[in-house]
């Protein structure tokens, strides 16, 4: 069976760095804190020119939505349309940070600061004790507070006086990715759209400075399970749009609603599978497997190392980067990496390239296999997310 055409352009497969400290998500927050007032902080991306007199914010994450996915979802959704044209005011680019996945970026956005620096350095990571840690299912062992010790963005709003909400769903409240991507902020449990959309709303007419952030997964869901352009992922599109058009025509005095992402996704057809269930050769020398199909970590057995860098480089050839955890470190993909943050990240890193992924059936879900978009390595098609304005 044949995956939907994602419509995504050769460009879209070039590698991109994460723009830390200049137009990464990283820098969005302390740029909303600094035009909010908050001490300390600063406009890196300039957001500041495009709100004047603005003290209500809202950010509403739109999971899977990448730059480059825009064009398709604009189609279904005329509100997206017309603030991906800048009719909202501003139109522009962030990128990710590394790897472009989900819980990574969740907690870069909270924090303000890189990957290397909060330690949540990828979809799933090995903990000292070799149990491997899923950041999504993860409720508090580790302690979050002790995994992630940097204060989020929405405590020190808060305490400079600035209302802070997090509006999400409500199956996510207390868990350990919550606490270390959002604690500081009043917790607003939404499970649908219009619930989202209503109680930032809400939150954004209470009075007074205020931060308001709104979370929206159906559209990666629908990319993950069918495709990017399959029929479910243009019915989530038009979610999307229901979500924003809400917002955007309900925006009260004062406010301003900005629509990021957390990364994009591309399809990849079966032809670009590379299972270690299917290739004995890949799974010799492994003690551990982490990370996802598109940025696989690599735990070695003593002494192994180069010999399993050297497999898996002759398998995968240009389909992959495979390199080593210093070389990655080194290279500036997760920012600066202190020392109690090094060995989360796999000794051997493999970012695949084009469409192509690393599966692990054995060491991760079988369901994982079946996916058909992906995403998490350093294509631009990955990367490179949308910021829009509206007020």
């Amino acid at each position: 069976m044949g995956v939907p055409d994602d419509g995504l352009p050769a460009e879209a497969f070039a590698p991109v760095r994460p723009a830390y400290g200049s137009g990464s998500l990283a820098d969005l927050l302390p740029s909303l804190s600094a035009v909010l007032g908050v001490p300390g902080t600063a406009d890196v991306i300039g957001i500041g020119q495009h709100l004047d007199g603005v003290d209500r914010v809202g950010v509403l994450l739109v999971d899977g939505l990448g730059a480059y996915q825009l064009g398709l979802a604009s189609s279904h959704a005329p509100v997206l349309a017309d603030l991906a044209a800048g009719g909202g005011g501003f139109a522009g680019r962030l990128t990710s940070g590394f790897p472009s996945t989900t819980p990574v970026s969740l907690v870069t956005l909270g924090t303000g600061v890189t990957p290397g620096a909060h330690g949540v350095l990828g979809f799933s990571v090995r903990q000292p004790d070799g149990r491997v840690l899923n950041h999504i299912f993860w409720g508090n062992d580790p302690d979050p507070l002790l995994w992630q010790p940097v204060p989020t963005r929405f405590s020190t709003a808060a305490d400079a006086g600035v209302a802070v909400t997090v509006v999400t769903r409500p199956e996510f409240e207390g868990s350990g990715l919550t606490v270390s991507a959002n604690r500081g902020a009043v917790f607003v449990g939404a499970s649908e759209g219009a619930e989202v959309a209503e109680r930032m709303l809400a939150a954004l007419s209470a009075g007074g400075p205020a931060l308001v952030y709104g979370y929206f997964r159906d559209l990666d869901r629908a990319g993950h399970e069918d495709g990017v352009n399959a029929p479910t992922w243009q019915t989530a599109a038009r979610d999307v749009n229901a979500v924003l058009d809400r917002l955007v025509h309900g925006l009260p005095p004062r406010s301003a609603l900005l629509v990021v992402a957390d990364h994009g996704q591309m399809n990849i057809p079966p032809a670009g599978h590379f299972d270690m269930a299917d290739i004995p050769e890949l799974r010799e020398g492994v003690a551990g497997v982490a990370g996802e199909p598109r940025v696989r970590y690599l735990y070695c057995a003593d002494g192994a190392r180069d010999d399993v860098m050297a497999t898996w480089r002759g398998v995968f050839q240009d389909r992959a980067w495979v390199r080593t955890r210093e070389q990655v470190i080194d290279e500036g993909w997760f920012g600066a990496v202190p020392t109690e943050h090094r060995d989360r990240i796999g000794e051997i890193v493999v970012m695949c390239q084009g469409r192509t992924v690393a599966l692990a059936t054995g060491w991760e879900p079988p369901v994982v296999a079946s996916l058909v978009a992906h995403h998490g390595s350093v294509t631009a098609a990955e990367m490179t997310i949308p910021l829009l304005l509206a007020r």
